[in-house]
């Protein structure tokens, strides 16, 4: 396991595993205070955190950000519809939808 700056499955990070991807990122943001958001700033204060992607994978913050290209989310819909669709790309889905 990599040195996280705290537990993965801990409260900080998916709850004892019930809590994986985008749920994750979803708990960092506060929806009414924090757009438009700053991709880089978001980044820069999240990066290290741990994420978990399924029961077995866990990635940074940073490293899920690296196939985002989008410089600002206007909104929460418009963050969870890039993010979710550029962790799909890169393989940070663990299902997919028929």
């Amino acid at each position: 396991m990599s040195d996280w700056p705290h537990d993965p499955d801990g409260d900080e990070g998916s709850e004892g595993r019930r809590k994986y991807g985008q749920a994750i990122l979803a708990k960092k943001i506060d929806e009414d205070e924090d757009f438009p958001l700053s991709q880089a700033e978001f980044v820069e204060e999240f990066g290290d955190d741990p994420i978990r992607i399924d029961y077995e994978t866990v990635v940074s913050v940073a490293d899920i950000f690296e196939n985002v290209d989008e410089e600002e989310f206007e909104d929460f819909p418009h963050f969870h519809r890039v993010v979710g669709q550029c962790m799909r790309d890169a393989g940070y889905w663990p299902y997919e939808l028929a």
